[in-house]
Order: C-alpha cells, then structure tokens, then sequence
C-alpha cells in the first residue's frame, strides 16, 4: 500500500481508503449502496487491513447512523489499527437545531458518532456541507475546542465552494485556530469541476483531497456501455436521481476510452478510472466501496501500476470539458503563464 499525507498535516493515509457507505443499508439512497452487516462488514476490513486500507469513512446521516453503528462493531478490539473518518453537518432528525454547523449539533453530533463508533476519539472529523448561518469563526472554535479535548485529532470539509473553504482558513489563521486539514470532494473522470478551483486552492493552503464516488455514481464501472440496456441489477435505477447528470454522449465518451486503457494495461475499466484519480494533484486518498468481496478485491487493483503519459492524454481529452469563467481563459491558454501549478498540470494534459 502507498501511503500519503495528508495535506500539510502530517498525517499519512493509504492512497485507497474505503468508504463506508454500503453498511447498514438503510433509506431509499443507502440501501440501494449496499446492506453490510457486522458480520459482512468485518470480513470486509479483514480485506482492506491484509492490503493496507486503514482510512474508514462515514457520515451520521448513512443509514440513519447505521453505517457508524456497524464500522464501530465491526473495528471491535481493533482501533488501534485503523483510521476513523465522518461527516456531520446534514439533516438526522426532525428538531430545529438536528442539522447545521451550530455549537448546539457539532458537540451533540461527535458525542452520538462516538457512542457508535465506540470509540473515544475520531481521527478526522468533517464538515459534510457549508452552514451559511453560522459565523465560520463559531465553527471553527467549537471544532478547535474539540481537537484540543482529544475527541477529534484533524477537521477536515466536505462539499465546500472555493471561497467557503478559502474563507474558514483564512479565519483559523487569524484567530489561531485548528485548520482545515482535508477536503472531501466529489471527482472522476465525468466529474472534473473540481480542478479549477477546489484543486488549486488545496495545493496553494495545504489542504488534502479524499475523493468520493471516483467512479462517476456507479457509471465508470464499467457494466454501462454503449449502445446496452442498463443493467437490471444496477443501482442506477435507484440513485440516478441523486447524482450530478452526464450527457450521454460524454459519458459514453469516457467510457470508451477507458475500455481502450483498460484493453491496452489487462486493468478493468474501473481500475483504471481509479488509477487516473491517484495520479492527479493534492489527492490523497481515493475512498473506494464495495457491496461485495470480489468489487473490493477488484477495486484494490487500481493500485501498484501507473497509466503512461499517453494514456492519460487520452482520458483527459475525452472527458475535457470547456470550463465556466472565470476559468475558461487558462483553459484555452490566454492566462496559462499566469495558472496555478494544478491548474496548469490540468490544462497541460487536455
């Protein structure tokens, strides 16, 4: 297993880490992920531990909390060995003050994730959505009085705009408080808005990338093909919905080239979806699921080899897509001279 750190944390996690979605299987959205039981769900962490996946993430609103519940049970008298991610910050019951980043939910949240994941400390804790109502500097005290109780050990963000990001370090820094050490983010070959501002951003201030959904929502998974019916058994026809849409010529688009990579490397196309991910700047960790042993088997291939330059070209030029301003002028090289690093290593390679 390759480990990386962490942003500028310190921190090393594995290059795959694996999300935690698919357990306890509950709701329209997380029962159509998977329906991991402890049992299930240790046998499954016996096979990222033997690999070198120690990084488990989840959220209090998967499953209802069900998705803790289990990774706690399932990690029982091995902790130790493991790295403990979750999200808190989104709707989990019907009262005024069950959502949001409010001192009232972030001190409630952590000690109810904590009770599930019967542990007494969380390794990253993150922000699973931007509270426009709460002052970034109340956030950010109440998350720093938790690091400094030991209940968390690093705060990281998800789902975060450039400028809410940008805006929470800055305040950390004046006021001397804990930073934002990670930031999980939606990105795949059909998903590549985060490379204009969320990847340079991460670069500049330190702040990591944990990708999620690396395979597009179930679409680079290489069962969605052109010119072929949806698979019966795809959980597409239950999630399609949730997920950001994908012109399907684009879509197929991608696909395609990838089953060139995957036909060219003997990789699957899922593989080699994940592999193009681990080669792009400031991630981290690619969080991986599986509802089954031979998906997570497969998955872990993504890992131990690297796509040639040519290979790379051809799945950026078929995924590329004309960015919105005020990007697009580094896009068609106007400003190249002037870009980021990551932005101009993503440019370079369209």
């Amino acid at each position: 297993m390759e480990y990386r750190y962490l942003g500028s944390s310190g921190l090393k996690v594995p290059a795959l880490g694996f999300g935690t979605g698919t357990f306890g299987g509950q709701g329209p959205l997380f029962s159509a992920w998977g329906q991991s039981g402890v049992p299930h769900a240790r046998r499954m962490i016996d096979i990222c531990l033997d690999a070198g996946v120690n990084l488990f993430d989840s959220a209090d609103v998967y499953s209802d909390g069900a998705s803790e519940a289990v990774l706690g049970e399932a990690l029982a008298g091995r902790r130790h060995q493991a790295l403990i991610s979750t999200k808190i910050g989104l709707r989990t019951g019907p009262g005024p003050n069950d959502l949001g980043s409010s001192r009232q939910h972030l001190v409630a949240g952590v000690e109810a994730a904590l009770k599930r994941l019967k542990t007494d400390y969380l390794d990253l804790l993150q922000l699973h959505a931007f509270d426009a109502h709460t002052p970034v500097e109340q956030v950010l005290q109440v998350l720093d009085e938790l690091v400094r109780s030991g209940k968390v050990r690093y705060i990281g963000v998800s789902n975060f705009s450039g400028w809410q990001l940008m805006k929470s370090l800055s305040a950390a820094d004046r006021l001397g408080l804990s930073r934002y050490v990670a930031n999980q983010a939606y990105y795949s070959l059909i998903g590549r808005d985060f490379e204009w501002e969320l990847m340079p951003l991460g670069q500049d201030q330190g702040v990591g990338t944990l990708v999620w959904s690396p395979l597009g929502w179930g679409r680079l998974t290489g069962k969605l093909r052109r010119g072929q019916p949806l698979h019966e058994q795809s959980r597409l026809h239950q999630t399609a919905q949730f997920a950001p849409p994908v012109e399907d010529e684009r879509l197929f688009r991608v696909v395609d080239a990838l089953a060139a990579v995957a036909e060219d490397t003997g990789k699957t196309i899922a593989q080699v979806a994940i592999n193009w991910l681990l080669q792009r700047p400031t991630v981290a960790s690619v969080l991986i699921g599986a509802r089954d042993e031979a998906q997570l088997q497969q998955n872990l291939g993504a890992l131990g080899w690297s796509l040639s330059p040519e290979q790379q070209r051809l799945l950026d030029d078929a995924s590329a897509v004309m960015p919105p301003y005020p990007y697009y002028p580094y896009w068609n090289g106007q400003f190249s001279e002037l870009a980021p690093p990551a932005v101009r290593s993503s440019v370079q390679t369209i």
